[in-house]
């Protein structure tokens, strides 16, 4: 419970928060210098921000020499480490990661059920959103792809999105399971492949998904193609 208030106290100043946000959207390590342009503020005001939310471990900082004398650089990048809040304290990731677990050792049944699982919860996400923003399956390809995007931003997925014609290429930054993926890559890749399948399938019913990178393989973020039939 400390440790949430830290974050909520951190959190609660309007600026700190929005350069978070800001951080989380940018995908790549920020400056001092960056931010304080970005956010109109003075770089001392900036560096402070940036530490406090290095202190509570929702940034990173790396010191870079730029080789020309002076202060080392420092830039700033979301940390690995999963941040949770809990209101009171109930452990809902553990028993999540136990129960992806144990349907990974009850062999290939259990992987089966897993990867159901996975779709149909991609699948009432998106059955949701529909009938909340009242959206149709008649409605026009850019209205569709929009709630798609909705919901994957509101699932924590940090998700890019690009379209051309009938294709769709898209990144995730952030994978809700990556810890579970580190001991069952295969399995929970698949499953949250399924889960985006499922997504896809609801809103444009005819549609080819394709993995095109993991960032559990080096690449900065899972990539996928769909591409509308």
């Amino acid at each position: 419970m400390n440790e949430t208030l830290k974050i909520t106290n951190t959190l609660s100043d309007p600026t700190r928060y929005y350069i978070y946000q800001y951080v989380l959207k940018k995908h790549f390590p920020v400056t001092v210098k960056e931010i304080a342009k970005e956010f109109s503020i003075h770089p001392n005001v900036a560096r402070l921000h940036l530490s406090k939310l290095a202190e509570i471990h929702m940034l990173e900082a790396k010191i870079e020499k730029t080789g020309q004398g002076g202060r080392p650089s420092k830039r700033y990048h979301l940390t690995d480490s999963e941040i949770g809040l809990h209101f009171p304290y109930r452990n809902y990731q553990m028993l999540s990661d136990i129960l992806l677990e144990t349907m990974i050792t009850l062999g290939p049944e259990g992987k089966k059920a897993l990867y159901i699982t996975g779709k149909k919860y991609g699948e009432k996400l998106m059955e949701t959103a529909l009938h909340r923003q009242m959206v149709t399956l008649e409605d026009s390809f850019e209205r569709k792809l929009a709630l798609v995007i909705e919901a994957a931003e509101v699932a924590g997925l940090q998700p890019e999105f690009n379209f051309d014609g009938k294709k769709i290429m898209f990144e995730m930054f952030n994978c809700p399971f990556k810890e579970t993926a580190k001991k069952n890559q295969g399995e929970i890749c698949h499953m949250h492949f399924e889960f985006l399948r499922g997504m896809f399938e609801t809103v444009f019913l005819d549609i080819e998904l394709r993995e095109l990178g993991n960032m559990l393989n080096g690449c900065i973020s899972c990539s996928y193609e769909a591409v509308a039939k």
